[in-house]
């Protein structure tokens, strides 16, 4: 395990069960009012919020998940940009920083450029259906889902 300095710099959120843009407002005024984020974009169709947070933050995915769940809306699909010169992704490999520890799945032995964009795979940060879809991959990794400060992650 390497422990870094890498951040998330920017979290892609797509919410569901999103019905009107009374729902997405909602999500966006308790995205807005953490301390941590800079600025929240929405794009209606998709339902995604693009956060970008202030440099140094050490917010989690778990912050971000319980935020929109506590609008009454649950994570669909949730992608990290992290700030990553010094991370070498390697299946099974892992690294830890202020936010949590980070293990890479059905990933390839690439250079990690400065930034890293990986899928949060854990239950709860997508949906069900494509949770089920990738259990059998995750099994592999004695992935839980229920590990504090762990996620699942694959380079996308």
């Amino acid at each position: 395990m390497t422990t870094s300095y890498a951040q998330i710099s920017k979290a892609e959120i797509v919410a569901t069960g999103l019905t009107c843009s009374m729902c997405s407002n909602a999500i966006n005024k308790q995205l807005k009012a953490m301390p941590e984020v800079e600025k929240v974009m929405i794009d209606l169709n998709s339902n995604t919020f693009v956060v970008n947070l202030k440099k140094n933050s050490s917010i989690t995915p778990q912050d971000l998940k319980n935020n929109i769940e506590k609008t009454g809306f649950f994570v669909g699909s949730m992608i990290l940009t992290i700030d990553a010169n010094n991370v070498k992704p390697k299946d099974n490999d892992s690294f830890k920083n202020a936010s949590g520890t980070y293990i890479f799945v059905d990933s390839d032995e690439k250079a990690a450029n400065e930034k890293l964009r990986l899928k949060v795979l854990n239950s709860g940060f997508v949906t069900k259906k494509e949770y089920k879809k990738s259990a059998k991959m995750l099994s592999k990794y004695n992935v839980s889902g229920k590990e504090e400060g762990t996620y699942y992650v694959k380079i996308i």
